[in-house]
């Protein structure tokens, strides 16, 4: 239990009502008890927040009209995360090597870590500190994890790959597969042998699901600070900026270079050699077939400006009308040519 004056402390905000607010737990806006702080981030909310339940709101101004105390940041969806990593995130305790993990040769184990029954770790892999390893998880021949990192249960880390600090892995990713390279021959596939590693940077969270694949020669890398969802494919020698965002079921195909601080919606698909620059924002479904500049906002298959998108986009349920006027129009000048050829 803290009260609203310890919560303002902890993330600096400034308390509008009493201070002295005893805080139990943190819930949604719509489900808050007395007792619970919630947050509105946009005025959509703004009803809501006049008949919550919440003892306290976390608010980026006040609200006139609302009886619940408020805390006022700059920013309520941080405050709101913060608030909920205090009231509700576990510390993790160190549990050592459970006598069921397999632990190869020449392997280094940091402090305080927890590696759970029926992890392989492979010959010459070092683990950093507090590095927590679940069940099932197999983690190649030299290998590297950073401190701090977590890879949850039944991910299959493959050979020489590098994983750094507070990177997070949900389960049932591929890293390090092979890519998908192969040389025709005699109306045969021959595969090329995928002989490069992956790189994945400080603090990256990789959703489940994910397949991340080795390069055929050098470096598929995932730069600091990029979250991936669920469901996403990059391919071998793929360059991932910092800080990007890729979502559910994005493809990257092979040796494309993604920019800094890039937004990849939904099932965006990108061609193979792809560049694409820093603070680009791809839109949901869009197919992005040719380089983009850095600083674009774009959408469709292909790809192209967004704002001419939408304007595509609302001329569309309108074809089958437009259709019908041309043909009409049509018919129309044929009737009149036919009169002006008689006359």
């Amino acid at each position: 239990m803290k009260t609203l004056r310890e919560l303002a402390d902890f993330l600096g905000g400034k308390i509008i009502g009493n201070p002295d607010t005893q805080i139990k737990g943190v819930s949604g806006i719509e489900n808050a008890k007395e007792g619970d702080i919630t947050f509105i981030a946009s005025p959509k909310y703004i009803d809501a927040a006049k008949n919550t339940n919440a003892s306290a709101i976390i608010a980026p101004e006040d609200i006139p009209g609302c009886n619940a105390a408020k805390l006022v940041v700059k920013n309520p969806y941080l405050g709101f995360a913060r608030t909920v990593e205090l009231f509700l995130v576990r510390k993790r305790e160190p549990h050592g090597v459970d006598d069921k993990a397999n632990i190869g040769n020449n392997v280094t184990l940091g402090k305080d870590i927890s590696i759970f029954a029926y992890a392989v770790i492979d010959n010459d892999v070092k683990v950093g500190d507090r590095v927590t390893i679940y069940p099932g998880v197999f983690v190649g021949r030299g290998s590297v994890i950073g401190n701090d990192t977590i890879i949850y249960a039944n991910n299959a880390i493959r050979e020489e790959t590098s994983i750094g600090q507070r990177v997070i892995i949900h389960s049932n990713c591929s890293i390090g597969g092979d890519g998908f390279g192969f040389v025709q021959e005699k109306g045969k596939h021959l595969k090329i042998p995928q002989v490069g590693n992956v790189v994945i940077e400080d603090d990256v969270e990789v959703g489940a699901n994910v397949c991340i694949d080795r390069a055929t020669l050098g470096t598929t890398i995932v730069r600091k600070g990029t979250k991936i969802d669920n469901h996403v494919q990059i391919a071998h020698n793929v360059d991932i900026g910092e800080n990007c965002i890729l979502v559910s079921q994005v493809g990257i195909s092979g040796s494309c270079k993604i920019g800094n601080n890039v937004v990849l919606a939904g099932q965006v698909g990108i061609a193979d050699h792809i560049r694409i620059g820093d603070n680009v924002i791809v839109g949901a479904k869009s197919g992005v077939g040719r380089n983009v500049p850095a600083n674009s906002l774009i959408s469709g298959a292909p790809a192209y400006e967004h704002s001419k998108w939408r304007r595509t986009q609302a001329c569309l349920p309108k074809l089958s009308d437009a259709f019908k006027t041309i043909r009409s129009l049509e018919k129309r000048i044929k009737h009149l040519e036919k009169k002006l050829d008689s006359k």
